[in-house]
């Protein structure tokens, strides 16, 4: 499979091409003949991508701007066109489906989609989507730079769909091995396993340049880890379980939303709308909700240009910094959201005594103390939690919910299962993997050819800045990692 570049040979409106491809669940070859389970794909590729959510799109769409520099018959140091395949556990491109409420807005401005900020003039820019979309004037009479949440879903789509040719959906990335070793014995190939989700079969891909960006992993803490119990949810699954476990929109549910962060308020307003007549508790660990810090100064800490400083300094600083800017990502809120929340509440007192009567509730200074099944498939939760009127007095809950949802974050440590078996590679044995500025897993040079690698994506908070796991800086490092496959193999010793 080759990337293609020429406009020629894609549909200038950017639609997805017409031939006919059957290998989208990753256990057939191009033609459609069956393989074997655990079968081997003969190709060997220039890259291979694990996952295609946002970060490894904008990696494709900085491949492509690349190509086109050169009419598309070179990348860099290829000769040619580089060989290049994505492989993605869902079925589909989707970007956190589980939150596409209606009325959720973007956090950031829409010129910091996948393009612009690397090459306004790419086709890839949310500007010539809202162009190809015949909506570029109605859009900019909103006066708005925040889109809503469901169209730049449409966006990621838009592009997403560019690139149909060179992705295989249904396809989850279990492992990468080494495969072949050149004549100084260095690793020149790796292998990665991935196995189909719709039949559970391995395939078996070569590759000579490894990214592996599969997103953040729902985290659920242990306390709700019972007997997979269908009425706790995470909210990256909100919008398609709500509906399913609790079927009656006119229903007299109760309702808990565990977080107290931008996910846990925007479930707990969207459950206020969408269950009129249930009660719901939004039970968080903080004394009240926060709002979330994106003024211009402290916004600037997201410019790529503080990346490279940030990583050059010591761990002991880079700790410190990414703890003093909390407040712009975790556990907040914007202050727009925070505010219609409050609105909710504050009506409720036209209509109610005492907040005891309250159908939506915050409960603040909260500590789950157990978690147990309840009757009918409802969850049990028991806790203590502090109102800001007496806290002096710790108030014990045991209530029995009709749903749960966590909204309690994300781990960003999916890579290090994939990886394993590459842990005797490490250039720090028994350390945990680290990466470089170019984001180019640290390994033993000596075991790795200077035409091979493999980067980590989304899970370099810790030397990168808080801006890794976010959308913001995702053209610009798109760009660098083209340049850090193609352009810059790693130094000879």
């Amino acid at each position: 499979m080759v990337l293609n570049s020429h406009a020629a040979t894609r549909n200038v409106d950017m639609h997805m091409p017409s031939n006919d491809r059957s290998n989208i669940d990753g256990i057939q070859t191009a033609n459609g003949t069956s393989q074997p389970s655990n079968s081997l794909e003969q190709e060997d590729y220039d890259l291979i991508v694990a996952g295609f959510g946002p970060a490894a799109l904008s990696i494709a769409i900085a491949i492509e701007d690349a190509l086109e520099e050169t009419n598309g018959q070179a990348l860099h140091g290829l000769s040619r066109k580089p060989r290049i395949l994505f492989l993605e556990k869902q079925e589909h491109f989707a970007w956190h489906p589980g939150m596409l409420l209606e009325g959720t807005r973007m956090q950031i401005s829409f010129i910091k989609d996948l393009a612009t900020l690397r090459n306004p003039r790419s086709r890839f820019t949310f500007l010539n989507y809202l162009h190809t979309k015949k909506r570029i004037i109605q859009f900019s009479n909103l006066d708005t730079f925040l889109p809503a949440r469901l169209e730049f879903q449409d966006y990621l789509k838009w592009c997403a769909q560019y690139f149909e040719d060179d992705v295989r959906y249904g396809q989850e990335v279990l492992k990468v091995f080494p495969d072949s070793y050149g004549s100084d014995g260095a690793i020149e190939r790796f292998r990665i396993a991935a196995r189909s989700t719709k039949m559970a079969e391995e395939t078996t891909f070569r590759a000579r340049h490894v990214v592996i960006a599969i997103g953040g992993q729902p985290s659920i803490p242990k306390l709700f880890q019972i007997n997979n119990n269908a009425r706790i949810i995470h909210s990256s699954r909100y919008a398609q379980e709500v509906s399913r476990q609790l079927q009656d929109t006119n229903g007299s549910y109760k309702i808990a939303v565990v977080g107290g962060g931008q996910s846990a308020a925007e479930v707990f307003d969207n459950l206020h709308s969408r269950y009129p007549k249930s009660k719901t508790h939004l039970l968080l660990r903080g004394s009240t909700l926060r709002p979330s810090d994106d003024s211009p100064f402290v916004n600037e800490i997201f410019d790529p240009e503080r990346i490279r400083p940030f990583y050059e300094a010591d761990p002991e600083i880079r700790h410190a910094t990414n703890g003093s800017h909390q407040n712009t990502n975790y556990g907040v809120v914007r202050l727009q959201l925070l505010e219609k929340v409050y609105e909710t509440l504050y009506m409720q007192r036209l209509a109610y005594d005492r907040e005891e009567e309250w159908p939506h509730r915050i409960m603040p200074n909260a500590s789950i103390v157990q978690v147990r099944q309840g009757e009918a498939d409802r969850v049990r939760l028991e806790f203590n939690w502090k109102s800001p009127g007496e806290l002096s007095k710790c108030v014990l809950e045991a209530v029995e919910y009709d749903l749960v949802v966590l909204a309690t974050g994300y781990g960003h440590n999916g890579h290090e299962d994939i990886l394993k078996n590459l842990e005797s590679l490490e250039a720090r044995s028994g350390q945990p993997w680290t990466v470089g500025k170019d984001y180019r897993l640290v390994l033993n040079n000596q075991s790795i050819s200077r035409d091979a690698g493999i980067w980590l994506q989304g899970c370099n908070e810790a030397t990168h800045g808080l801006s890794d796991t976010l959308l913001s800086g995702l053209a610009v490092r798109g760009g660098e990692l083209v340049h850090s496959i193609f352009d810059n193999p790693l130094p000879a010793e």
